[in-house]
């Protein structure tokens, strides 16, 4: 069954791939929000759940993501320092976010393929960041990739 929706009990169901990237979307928001108001986390979701989009991500995954994006921040941000061109608070607040999302993925959750991790950074750089941005966010991420996971990257 090759159909991206599948009938499920009268209801479509839609692929866990574009449910996780609203989930990812979502996250992004979430904490670039955090990041330009110093928002409480538990308020961030509440707002997030106010988002249209957010009946159309994977609810368990978006909450996964996000406190597992907060809860390494401090070593996500240290990972990619060491990797960019520049003092960090130098990036524009998109692309910081970006990174932290993408990151969190490609060094802490080994369930995402590299490529996918990436991809989907690059995919939110072209939606939110500037006109250039995500040659630049595809650039750190594969840095990032090589770094976190240099056996699967080598292969």
């Amino acid at each position: 069954m090759s159909n991206a929706n599948t009938e499920v009990s009268g209801k479509k169901k839609r692929r866990t791939s574009q449910n996780r990237r609203k989930s990812r979307e979502l996250v992004l928001k979430a904490v670039y929000r955090s990041m330009m108001n110093e928002s409480d986390l538990k308020q961030v979701f509440l707002d997030m759940k106010d988002d249209p989009d957010y009946v159309k991500a994977d609810e368990p995954y978006f909450k996964v993501l996000l406190q597992g994006v907060t809860d390494k921040l401090e070593a996500l941000d240290e990972q990619i320092a060491t990797i960019i061109d520049r003092k960090i608070d130098e990036l524009s607040p998109i692309e910081h976010a970006i990174l932290r999302v993408s990151s969190y993925e490609l060094i802490f959750d080994m369930s995402i393929p590299y490529r996918v991790a990436i991809n989907e950074g690059v995919e939110l750089a072209k939606i939110y960041g500037g006109s250039d941005g995500h040659k630049y966010i595809n650039g750190v991420l594969d840095k990032v990739a090589a770094s976190a996971r240099s056996q699967e990257f080598r292969r």
